[in-house]
């Protein structure tokens, strides 16, 4: 292996323990030494927000919260935080939470203390989203990057198994992109696989008994470790797919990922032979699409784009955007040709195996 490369390692604080995020997120408050906070949660996840900030001093509830952000929910909130003359930004819940306190932070500066609910990774990457008239912009910005990431396992509970498994797939999907995204490197690979192995570690014992903290703890630490790997790696085939597919039409993200991801594996792997062996390994299989499949059969995963909304008319369009966004050094030359196959294939739920991509 040639081990001539450039890598950076985003500065960020981490504090992990189950039950404890109460704590850990007043100490962090009081660390900042910030006067006025605003908290960004949606309304399905106010009553457990409150309980999180019981031990801080909140000027400002933010419950307007839309999946993919549109640029007008992001407008508002930057309008409410700044008619408060908020210094501080807290996000509890999802990647749409998360999304949002970066929309603020993006124009704004205000620093953010992430509290994740679920296992979307969105809290430890500097990118940003916004969706306008159908269509989901992203870049990347360290202003977006929450400062403090406060992870609590037990917070995640709460989330039905099948959106746990969407969500955990999601972030698989963020170690495999990483294997082969445009800055990827030896130190993204090396978290990457561990988070591999994490996660479907976590996965499997989530789905046997969800209701336990061990399993949600191995997920978020799987999580973790795949969105710090991706934020370095920077966004590969397959993100540029779901991008599109969520911003476009209006598909739910980490269901999204989770279908597309087999399609994707099963289409660079054979071109990545390296990141092949590596991915086969984490999962504890002879080859990497054999693996992955085997784990998103035992977990029941979303399969089809189909049950999700999108349709074969769908199909040009999302290829018409998202040709032009993938990467220059993806593992396999995309055509128009093999990237409609693909996400037939994916609305299908067709055995990604059997595609011949011609």
């Amino acid at each position: 292996m040639n081990l001539t490369f450039e890598h950076t390692t985003l500065g960020q604080r981490v504090l992990f323990g189950s039950g404890r995020a109460a704590e850990n997120l007043a100490a962090e408050v009081a660390r900042f030494g910030a006067t006025k906070v605003m908290v960004i949660t949606s309304e399905s996840h106010l009553s457990m927000a409150r309980k999180v900030a019981v031990g801080i001093d909140v000027t400002l509830w933010h419950t307007d919260v839309v999946m993919h952000v549109p640029v007008e929910t992001a407008e508002a909130a930057r309008a409410a935080a700044g008619g408060a003359e908020i210094d501080l930004l807290i996000c509890i819940g999802g990647g749409s939470t998360t999304g949002l306190a970066k929309a603020v932070a993006l124009s704004t500066g205000i620093p953010i203390i992430a509290v994740p609910t679920t296992y979307a990774g969105s809290e430890a990457t500097n990118v940003w989203g916004l969706t306008e008239a159908g269509r989901k912009t992203t870049g990347v910005d360290n202003r977006v990057l929450p400062a403090t990431v406060v992870y609590d396992a037990a917070l995640t509970l709460e989330l039905p198994l099948d959106m746990s498994v969407a969500s955990g797939l999601n972030a698989v999907a963020h170690c495999i992109d990483s294997l082969w995204g445009p800055r990827a490197d030896p130190i993204n690979a090396a978290l990457a696989v561990e988070g591999i192995r994490a996660l479907a570690e976590g996965l499997r014992l989530i789905k046997a008994d969800p209701s336990a903290v061990t399993g949600r703890e191995q997920t978020l630490y799987g999580a973790y470790l795949a969105a710090v790997s991706f934020a370095s790696a920077g966004s590969g085939m397959h993100h540029k797919i779901c991008h599109v597919l969520g911003g476009t039409f209006n598909l739910p993200h980490a269901q999204t990922h989770a279908a597309v991801l087999p399609y994707v594996l099963a289409f660079n792997a054979p071109a990545a032979p390296e990141a092949e062996a590596r991915t086969a390994a984490a999962l504890g299989s002879d080859t990497a699409i054999e693996g992955l499949q085997l784990l998103c059969g035992e977990l029941d995963a979303p399969n089809a784009l189909k049950d999700y909304g999108f349709a074969l008319e769908g199909v040009a369009e999302a290829v018409e955007l998202v040709l032009p966004a993938i990467p220059a050094g993806n593992p396999r030359p995309v055509s128009a040709a093999n990237l409609a196959e693909l996400l037939t294939g994916a609305l299908n739920g067709a055995d990604p195996t059997n595609l011949t991509y011609t």
